[in-house]
């Protein structure tokens, strides 16, 4: 097996340098733990960015993975297949949706639910042709295809890339007389993270998405929540909208639908919304495939039938408790809901990066993000002395 330098040389050799990893190359993983090339053993606090909500390799989704992948693969929208009725079903039942869309990656869905917005906005709210706008928030992070990014609020994802896509306007997040003063007679969609996760787990004031809710419902403008990484349990309820007990029309998945074992991301929303699409407009070769939707149903028991949901409310909330209890020189603040937390550095600590690189020589994977904040969100099935143990460690880096 190659060594850690070998990897990342070949690495650094032949891939593109469109990330900046951490220097641990990994080759095996079980619940929270992963083990690299050399044998070295670490707590994953990442969870692939909340993909990997039921822990690595859990056996069920193996399982399941395997036994598909010899039925069956792929069979393109083409034909139908025999796992995706059951995923739609399934999925509408849990959420209470009335349809699902199935695609493949979370920047795929977003991109799908524009489409629905834009042509629900004509078809539908009867805005004037080619004049339907979408609101955004300011800080957002709904992926990286050329359109996504032409509403991002950093500059660095949209330099270089140009002409960028119109019909967007941003406010800033949490502020709903921005979000009123934003509406007119164009806008179609208001789409919002419920907690941001790239910039860095941040929670919106109380009662901001009640707020904007009402002022949806009451202009005729479809509220999205994009769940991708908040979802499916990450912050203490199925869905992280949940806590501010509102119903968006249109809700975006994706990650932990498959438990990080494949690329699965689906819209959910009313006949009325997905209703407007018509055979051609819309697609995906790999969009429900057998194997895709085989893996996303049997994610979606896992997250229930181990309550996972209920195990990060209450271990999130002890793990915050605790965090806030360390006195450290370098944190300004902490914040998150559930298993999903940030910690905010002050702008002396001398950026998230390396005290990242030293939680790794302990044995704890982390991302810094945004700079100076470290983002915690192990997989949810972490028992409560794995997270003492790790508490240790974080401790340590942060206190010394």
């Amino acid at each position: 097996m190659a060594t850690t330098q070998e990897c990342i040389a070949l690495e650094n050799q032949f891939g593109a340098h469109n990330y900046k990893p951490l220097d641990v190359v990994l080759t095996k993983g079980s619940g929270i733990w992963v083990e690299d090339v050399e044998g070295k053993k670490y707590m994953d606090f990442l969870a692939a960015y909340s993909a990997v909500n039921q822990g690595h390799c859990h056996p069920r989704l193996v399982k399941v993975i395997q036994e598909q992948a010899a039925r069956l693969a792929l069979t393109s929208r083409a034909f139908r297949n025999d796992q995706l009725p059951f995923l739609a079903k399934e999925l509408c039942e849990l959420t209470g949706y009335e349809m699902m869309l199935p695609m493949n990656s979370g920047a795929e869905a977003v991109e799908t639910a524009i489409k629905a917005v834009r042509k629900w906005g004509y078809t539908v709210k009867g805005v004037e042709a080619n004049k339907a706008e979408i609101i955004v928030c300011d800080g957002n992070f709904h992926g990286r295809t050329t359109t996504i990014i032409s509403f991002s609020s950093e500059d660095q994802y949209k330099e270089g890339f140009g002409p960028l896509t119109p019909g967007f306007s941003m406010i800033p997040y949490g502020n709903i007389d921005a979000l009123k003063k934003a509406i007119n007679k164009n806008t179609v969609g208001f789409l919002v993270e419920p907690i941001q996760g790239e910039s860095g787990v941040v929670v919106p004031p109380k009662g901001f998405l009640k707020e904007a809710a009402k002022i949806c419902k009451l202009n005729n403008v479809l509220l999205v929540a994009d769940e991708i990484q908040s979802g499916l349990g990450r912050t203490g309820t199925l869905f992280a909208f949940e806590h501010e007990n509102i119903r968006p029309d249109m809700v975006i998945i994706g990650k932990a639908l498959s438990g990080g074992m494949y690329p699965v991301s689906a819209v959910i929303s009313s006949k009325e919304v997905l209703g407007v699409f018509n055979p051609g407009d819309h697609g995906s070769t790999y969009g429900g495939n057998p194997i895709a939707c085989a893996v996303a149903r049997e994610a979606l028991k896992i997250i229930i039938d181990e309550k996972l949901i209920e195990r990060s409310a209450e271990l999130g909330k002890y793990l915050l408790n605790k965090l806030r209890n360390i006195n450290s020189p370098y944190v300004d603040f902490y914040r998150g809901k559930g298993l999903w937390i940030g910690i905010v550095l002050k702008k002396e600590a001398g950026g998230g990066r390396r005290f990242c690189e030293a939680l790794q020589k302990k044995g704890v994977l982390a991302k810094e993000t945004h700079e100076n904040v470290i983002r915690i969100a192990p997989p949810l099935v972490i028992t409560k002395n794995e997270i003492d143990s790790a508490l240790e460690k974080i401790e340590d880096v942060l206190t010394r």
